[in-house]
């Protein structure tokens, strides 16, 4: 059948705006104020002639119910019923250097500085496109598959939640993380590679919570690396190769693998809560291994890329079959399962627990709260029952042994906190099914899930050798998924798993449904499920609109402040800064630079782009100043192999101008002095 699948990966637009809060660690001063890498969605389509499937991952912290249903919206009115919830799987990479604001849920807007409508309408305009590039390049191929493993890149943030697993199913693994590396190759029926695939257990953390640039992180450097390894002489989304890295159960997986110290003495933190004698949880952080974050992030971003092009190069084997969707919207506070003769279990209503607020050795609270409280603290307590209320005695025993910080189930105003309705989704492409999980699922919670509908899969004899990966942070966010005995635990994960301590069971009742239906190809008679909300009334935004742009005087927004020098060697950093605008007054620039590094031709006299704003050697800083005065700092961190010759640094930019009652928006541009790189100060 695949002899007639078309498969087509196509990079698709730009998806930055600056100056918006960042999604991931929920720090309120974590403003973006710069841009390390840009932001990407991938779109992958399949068709086997029969039915078709969409994957789409994107460099977001993760897929909001929000935008899910909007572009789902968006493609309706595109193409009907031809891209659907059953067949389109979107799918986050969990930078939490991305950008914020396209939740509807009350408790990610609180955290978000509210519904932002220019966050979400580039991320939306950004997928759609990017699907509708694939749509429209479609051809004939072929796809291959190619497993390994990927050590030295990952280790387990909650290791004592972990090992409350029973022991003997630990025993069954040889790591507390999952080390797998599935890559899926498409190729043209004349055997050139047109893209890739691939789905890695890690969070993309390497990037900090002090970071205030909007970045891609560990997966989006990867993406970087295959695609320039590909489309050689391209730019940044430009090229015909696609590589999209997406991210799976990597719930208590971090990629600071030089582990947890205390930030202010050096020493281990305390194993069972993650804490220092001076500092608390805000001191224990996890680094590595890197000497900083942009160093991890690289380290980090190359050790995927180098295990995904090492199995692309080695995949021989054609993944052959049918393509199946299959997909459930599911009031998740209000699941029960059977799970043996006499007991049944069932989900809560939304919940989190006090060691939410103690965040994780990848980024800390603030606060004197600390993981693994399974007590609760009075005077918290006393202050949420004062402002939030109580929780009912029925949710509290529901989440038994989580004491309640935040009873957001029963919260609802302006608008409910938390999701009820989830989508449970799966598609397979011959014999890899893909598991869209609507959160962040531990390592031994994927495992358990992956067997589960693997067993579903193969009990009707139509499957056979299965790959099953779970694809996280897909179609809603949820927060986290563990094992019922990881939740006993309470660590960060557990108090953040937000239906209880069945949750897990839940999901995999559902999946195991889904799965079932496809092997017995009854995916029509799957009840659809209650429909989700779409709100229209009480989004709020708390981000006002910049106001305008002033400069210094005798100077023009462009000019240029701190100057480059007249020559620099491979492996320096070249560094000049302009007066600036607001870069949230160039509105969408998806299809838009704030910065080129340009090089001279001499044959044809002319100054050729070699480096963006997208690109990993470059960095773009700006900084708000007094007076309403601000200024963008440009870096180019020159390559070791970069040609010598001679270069300039461009930045473009929009300025804001009150002009009576009117804002006026203006663009600018300014350029560098012309300097050179050179192999050595001596010779020329």
């Amino acid at each position: 059948p695949f002899s007639r699948q078309e498969v087509v990966p196509r990079i698709p637009t730009k998806l930055v705006y600056l100056c918006v809060f960042q999604m991931g660690y929920a720090n309120p001063e974590q403003t973006a104020a710069g841009i390390h890498t840009r932001l990407y969605s991938r779109a992958f389509i399949i068709d086997d002639g029969r039915r078709r499937v969409v994957f789409v991952t994107a460099d977001v912290g993760m897929i909001s119910q929000r935008l899910r249903l909007e572009v789902l919206q968006a493609l309706k009115v595109k193409y009907g019923d031809l891209y659907r919830q059953d067949n389109v799987v979107l799918s986050g990479t969990h930078t939490h250097s991305g950008l914020a604001g396209y939740f509807q849920y009350t408790l990610f807007m609180i955290t978000s500085k509210g519904y932002i409508k220019a966050s979400i309408e580039p991320l939306v305009k950004g997928i759609v496109k990017s699907i509708d590039i694939a749509h429209s390049n479609m051809k004939p191929g072929r796809i291959y598959r190619s497993r390994g493993e990927l050590d030295g890149s990952s280790l387990n943030r909650s290791p004592h939640s972990y090992l409350n697993n029973p022991e003997d199913e630990r025993h069954r693994y040889k790591w507390n993380t999952d080390k797998q590396v599935l890559v899926l190759k498409f190729t043209g029926l004349d055997g050139d590679g047109i893209g890739m695939l691939s789905w890695f257990a890690v969070h993309a953390v390497s990037m900090n919570l002090t970071n205030r640039m909007v970045s891609s992180d560990n997966m989006g450097y990867a993406s970087y690396l295959l695609e320039q390894d590909k489309n050689p002489g391209q730019l940044p989304g430009q090229g015909g190769f696609v590589a999209g890295f997406s991210s799976s159960n990597l719930g208590d997986v971090s990629p600071n693998t030089k582990g947890p110290h205390c930030a202010n003495t050096g020493l281990p933190c305390d194993y069972l809560n993650s804490s220092c004698p001076v500092g608390g949880t805000k001191m224990c952080m996890a680094f590595g291994p890197g000497d900083d974050m942009f160093d991890s992030t690289r380290i980090i971003g190359h050790n995927i890329y180098s295990k995904a092009k090492e199995l692309y190069a080695n995949a021989v084997e054609e993944v052959t079959g049918f393509l199946h969707s299959a997909h459930q919207w599911v009031n998740m506070t209000d699941v029960t399962v059977q799970i043996n003769d006499t007991h049944t279990v069932s989900t809560c209503k939304p919940a989190l627990g006090h060691s939410f607020a103690a965040g994780t050795t990848d980024g800390g609270g603030d606060l004197n709260f600390t993981q693994g409280d399974s007590t609760g603290d009075p005077f918290w307590d006393g202050i949420r029952d004062a402002i939030l209320g109580k929780p009912s005695n029925q949710t509290q025993e529901c989440h038994h042994p989580k004491p309640i910080l935040f009873n957001t189930g029963e919260m609802n105003w302006p608008l409910p906190w938390h999701p009820q309705i989830v989508d449970v989704q799966m598609i397979t492409i011959g014999s890899v099914a893909v598991v869209a999980v609507p959160g962040e699922m531990t390592t031994m919670s994927g495992r358990r899930l992956r067997e589960a509908v693997r067993q579903e899969l193969e009990s009707e004899g139509g499957f056979r050798d299965s790959d099953v990966v779970i694809a996280g942070l897909s179609n809603v966010y949820t927060h986290y998924i563990t094992t019922y005995e990881e939740y006993q635990v309470q660590r960060y994960e557990g108090a953040s798993t937000i239906y209880g301590p069945h949750t897990l069971s839940a999901y995999l009742h559902k999946y195991r449904g889904l799965a079932r239906a496809i092997a017995q190809d009854k995916v029509s008679e799957l009840p659809v499920g209650p429909q989700p909300p779409f709100f229209e009334k009480n989004l709020f935004n708390l981000m006002g609109a910049p106001t305008v742009d002033k400069k210094p005087d005798n100077s023009s927004f462009g000019d240029v402040l701190q100057q480059v020098y007249p020559v620099y060697r491979q492996g320096d950093v070249v560094s000049v800064t302009f007066v600036a605008g607001n870069p949230r007054n160039s509105g969408d620039i998806r299809d838009k630079t704030f910065v080129t590094v340009e090089i001279y031709d001499n044959r044809t006299n002319n100054w050729d782009v070699v480096y963006t704003d997208a690109s990993w050697e470059t960095r773009f800083h700006w900084l708000k100043g007094s007076n309403q005065q601000s200024n963008s700092t440009v870096e180019w961190h020159i390559p070791p192999l970069a040609p010598s010759g001679s270069y300039r640094i461009r930045h473009f930019g929009h300025h804001k101008q009150r002009k009576g009652l009117q804002a006026v928006i203006t663009p600018y541009q300014g350029t560098s002095n012309v300097f050179r790189v050179t192999a050595s100060f001596y010779y020329q």
